[in-house]
């Protein structure tokens, strides 16, 4: 599947590099079990707490969640039958989704301007942002928002997994000003270097996860959502706004924007104000480090 908005030969270019990194184009079985399970329109809560209790760390991490002050229960949550339910199936997939993440974001070794580490803490930070941001503007689309927050740069981790020589001079070449505000566009260099950029190399592995159409145009075009139109543009917006809050907060991954003001578009596309915006941002601030402690790997 080629996105009409994707140009063919970086499509085709991510394709080739994202069909040899192996150990990235198929998530672990216990995950795929669970995504199995929500899909299938016959299954229930029970047969997914059966496949969840059967994975301890994974139920720790559940625990985690569900008692943070992301989801502002009440009381201690201790079941994971309980955790379940207040959770819904499809943010325990997630879950799951995020903590077989937490073991592919794993690299030894430091290189210029960039650890992994960061990286996966900007992509939890704007996991949650995101799915702030859906819930804001009142979508049911919340869970997907959350997802594609979590995915929206892993073709970084593609272009390093694929050639981590050619990905270290790519990033010698970013030099950054005392704020971390990169001097040098990511994108272009990605384009000179690997002839593609992570926006597609991301989309094509979520392509290859069989990953719902949003998320693969989330990954896509998280840039750049004016390029789609109607819903589709919908889940990209999420990401776009939730992208550019979490790059005003310490720590975390930020090369790819040498500005952190959205799009133009983006307040618009979304019916917020700047109000709103401000609410979003003062609420991830609150949050953000906890929900990325939780979701730790």
């Amino acid at each position: 599947m080629c996105d009409a908005h994707l140009d063919s030969n970086a499509h085709q270019v991510a394709q080739e590099i994202v069909g040899g990194i192996a150990h990235m184009s198929t998530l672990p079985e216990v995950t795929m079990q669970i995504i199995d399970i929500i899909e299938d329109p016959n299954s229930s809560a029970k047969d997914l707490h059966q496949i969840v209790s059967s994975d301890p760390a994974l139920s720790s991490r559940i625990l985690k969640v569900v008692n943070s002050s992301f989801y502002g229960m009440p009381r201690q949550i201790a079941s994971i039958n309980r955790s379940i339910s207040l959770l819904g199936l499809n943010a325990v997939k997630n879950l799951a989704i995020a903590a077989s993440l937490g073991h592919i974001f794993r690299f030894e070794g430091t290189l210029p301007h960039f650890e992994v580490r960061d990286l996966w803490e900007h992509s939890m930070k704007t996991a949650a942002a995101s799915c702030l941001v859906a819930r804001h503007t009142g979508s049911q689309s919340t869970d997907e928002a959350f997802l594609a927050g979590l995915l929206h740069d892993i073709g970084f981790l593609v272009e390093l997994q694929h050639d981590s020589a050619e990905f270290t001079s790519m990033m010698e070449q970013v030099s950054v000003d005392g704020d971390g505000t990169p001097k040098v566009d990511l994108l272009e260099l990605e384009r000179a270097t690997f002839r593609t950029n992570h926006q597609s190399i991301g989309a094509v592995l979520c392509e290859q996860w069989k990953f719902p159409r949003s998320l693969v145009s989330a990954t896509a075009h998280h840039h750049d959502p004016s390029v789609l139109s109607g819903d589709e543009s919908l889940v990209p917006w999420f990401v776009h706004v939730g992208d550019h809050l979490v790059a005003h907060l310490p720590g975390g991954f930020r090369l790819d924007l040498m500005h952190t003001a959205v799009h133009e578009n983006a307040l618009e596309a979304l019916r917020m104000d700047e109000e709103g915006f401000q609410a979003i941002f003062d609420q991830i601030n609150g949050v953000s480090g906890e929900i990325a402690f939780s979701m730790a790997a």
